[in-house]
């Protein structure tokens, strides 16, 4: 059985203390625990703070990054899309730097029980801005697309 992995990464625009990211710093239990709580979810990154912005996937303090594996693309989709995260991802804009050179999302599949480590999601981003989707990884475009997420789960 293969799970969906997904990474996402931002720079902020400000360093966390800075007043300005207080909504997005102050919320990042609120909007973790729902996706914890969510039907499908299986693994999120984080450190002993229960978060993951103390992590390091770059050699830039300001750039954070977001990894989880959940059952099936609706389950992450349905949390992205239709939980307290939506109204949050939103204002983006406010708390993120939107010039990253790249793309700053990707999913691919692991095999159930695999969590990615910041490393290994830097290098599927990488690969996605160097060769585009396939089967290797992907973006939200991608999910249904010949069906491609169904292969990969039966797979």
């Amino acid at each position: 059985m293969q799970h969906l992995a997904q990474i996402n990464v931002a720079r902020l625009r400000h360093p966390e203390g800075d007043p300005r990211m207080a909504d997005f710093f102050d919320n990042l239990d609120r909007v973790n625990a729902a996706a914890e709580r969510m039907p499908g979810f299986v693994w999120r990154l984080k450190d002993e703070s229960g978060n993951a912005t103390q992590i390091r996937a770059y050699d830039d303090p300001l750039m954070l990054a977001n990894i989880s594996v959940w059952e099936t693309p609706d389950a992450f989709e349905t949390f992205v899309w239709r939980t307290v995260h939506l109204q949050f991802y939103r204002r983006r804009g406010e708390w993120f730097d939107g010039t990253l050179a790249g793309p700053h999302f990707a999913m691919w599949w692991v095999p159930e029980g695999h969590r990615p480590t910041p490393a290994e999601g830097r290098v599927r981003l990488e690969y996605l801005a160097a060769h585009g989707p396939s089967d290797h990884v992907f973006g939200w475009e991608s999910l249904n697309q010949d069906n491609m997420w169904m292969r990969a789960r039966c797979a």
